[in-house]
């Protein structure tokens, strides 16, 4: 009985040891596997919705426009940008896809717009979502067309 019972404490012991050694090794290489994305990713500094870009600066940032003006304009910023890549603005209008905006993006520091011309059916929600080259999703900017 007594060897049984010292076989069983020996598997467990052996299981729990194993599984303790899987879960460090799958941790640190998330862990890696982040990091690598982190630094080989832009980091969007700040993104606004506006009626226009001048000279790299938005202007009038809001959340809600008027039909009137005739474009909207998604202006963001990536500091640092380690490498030259791509980002994407892609534009949903009552959460239907509109277009989407491939945008190039360059070191150290960029910033970058993309705009869509105003119809009078496009009166309602918006969004826009920010997204690296991978797909990972950086920022979602929402904001509305009005009369």
């Amino acid at each position: 009985m007594v060897r049984r019972y010292r076989f069983y404490i020996f598997l467990f012991v052996l299981l729990y040891a194993n599984l303790f050694f899987v879960h460090r090794t799958f941790s640190q290489n998330h862990q890696n596997s982040v990091a690598d994305t982190v630094q080989n990713s832009p980091i969007l500094d700040h993104a606004v919705m506006c009626e226009e870009v001048t000279d790299k600066d938005p202007i009038n940032p809001a959340v809600v426009f008027s039909i009137k003006i005739g474009k909207v304009s998604c202006f963001s910023v990536f500091d640092p940008v380690p490498e030259k890549t791509f980002v994407y603005h892609k534009w949903f209008h009552k959460d239907n896809p509109s277009t989407n905006k491939r945008l190039t993006v360059q070191p150290p520091r960029w910033a970058t717009y993309s705009s869509i011309q105003l119809r009078e059916t496009d009166k309602g929600p918006w969004r826009v979502e920010i997204s690296d080259r991978k797909g990972n999703l950086l920022h979602i900017l929402r904001f509305s067309i009005t009369d």
